[in-house]
């Protein structure tokens, strides 16, 4: 029998999954931003300067290297996850990219895309809910028992859109993704499909600092995958309860931001405002 990555503590391994992460991205951010400038995909930062879009394909790159390489000392349920969780990174990734590359900024929110839709006007974020929609619910039936389906689905689905909402300004949709990782890593806490996260954890990390500085942008192509591993990993370590009560505030904040602005809201909290810039060159 193989070696198996369960025959060691689990937090030795979420240890090297991060490192892994981390050391894929410093690897491949460089040669990645030279490319997408190269290739002129670029969009002036808050301060009118050009900087490279969807600089968040690297959180893919990195993570699915990393699960590469676990992939053989994977026991058989853990080998299905890993391919879950990259088939996630990899949809979400794409969907966010064609949003990144085609979309307008002239609709937006849940209710506009959903207007123009009805009308027969097909938005990319129109497709993106369409298509996130039918992976979402793909995963929840193939990750999960079939009553948790709904709400899996959904889970998964306000995950992704949740970090969306919080791509406005630099470093605001790692943070947030790190914070919600650690909250999964608490409650989840010894659980072996977390060592993923991790490895996606150990990429933002590394790729933090480029985008607090606005110097790259990482788009709803970084976004989605954020929100994707988030929303999937919190169905997969999450007790019923909790997972309910976590699915229940994604649904407030959904509403909230469909009425309010985050950004306004934030800024309003001398707590949240300090986090918000912390690192960046907001501060």
């Amino acid at each position: 029998m193989p070696l198996q990555i369960t025959a060691f503590s689990f937090p030795a391994v979420l240890v090297i999954t991060i490192f892994l992460g981390a050391m894929f991205t410093r690897l491949f951010l460089p040669g990645l931003m030279g490319m997408i400038v190269e290739a002129g995909f670029v969009r002036p930062n808050f301060r009118g300067e050009v900087i490279p879009l969807g600089v968040g394909l690297v959180f893919s790159l990195s993570t699915v290297a990393c699960i590469v390489i676990l992939y053989p000392f994977l026991p058989g349920q853990l080998q299905f996850s890993a391919l879950a969780f990259s088939l996630a990174l990899a949809a979400f990734t794409c969907l966010g990219l064609v949003d990144d590359v085609w979309g307008s900024r002239r609709d937006s929110g849940l209710k506009g895309h959903l207007r123009n839709f009805l009308q027969g006007r097909l938005t990319t974020g129109a497709l993106k809910a369409l298509a996130g929609g039918g992976v979402s619910l793909f995963l929840a039936t193939a990750t999960g028992p079939p009553a948790w389906v709904p709400v899996n689905a959904l889970t998964l689905a306000l995950s992704v859109n949740t970090i969306n909402l919080l791509d406005l300004r630099p470093g605001r949709a790692g943070k947030g993704f790190l914070l919600g990782s650690i909250l999964l890593f608490a409650a989840g806490w010894g659980q072996w499909s977390l060592a993923f996260l991790g490895a996606l954890a150990g990429s933002v990390m590394a790729y933090l600092a480029v985008d607090l500085k606005a110097r790259a942008m990482m788009g709803d192509t970084g976004a989605n995958a954020l929100g994707a591993a988030l929303g999937l990993t919190a169905i997969w370590v999450l007790p019923d309860g909790v997972k309910l009560v976590y699915l229940g505030l994604l649904i407030v904040l959904h509403v909230v931001a469909e009425k309010y602005s985050l950004t306004a809201l934030i800024a309003r909290s001398p707590l949240l405002d300090r986090l918000d810039r912390w690192g960046s060159d907001r501060e």
